[in-house]
């Protein structure tokens, strides 16, 4: 029932910065919001992914130390601050609320929104 928006995307070149944010609502989060992504031709993997009520974060290897996952007050919007951009993160990216199973796997996740392309120019 939750809905998901995705906004922030947008071109930068090598280097630079973007910050995304996921929109909910109808219903708030789940346990867990994540951050995911897909490139052409390869599959939908995890980025990030935080607790609403502990605040604790979950950050995939690829992106530890650049990019940064936080929410609101209000905990209805999450968001994902990226720095240090590189081309292989060119992407579209997605944010989901967790249903069950392992926060680090995309079929654990549910409500996904319609992503946010993010392209990095080298």
């Amino acid at each position: 029932q939750v809905q998901l928006v995705e906004s922030g995307g947008g071109l930068v070149q090598a280097g630079g910065s973007l910050r995304l944010s996921c929109a909910a609502s109808g219903r708030t989060f789940s346990t867990y919001a994540g951050w995911f992504r897909q490139a052409p031709g390869k599959g939908r993997e995890f980025v990030a992914a935080i607790n609403w009520g502990s605040g604790n974060t979950y950050t995939a290897n690829s992106v530890k130390g650049r990019f940064t996952i936080s929410r609101d007050n209000a905990k209805t919007t999450v968001y994902l601050q990226m720095n240090s951009l590189k081309p292989e993160d060119t992407a579209t990216y997605y944010c989901a609320a967790h249903y069950a199973g392992s926060i680090y796997e995309r079929e654990s996740f549910r409500s996904w929104g319609q992503g946010t392309q993010v392209t990095v120019s080298s």
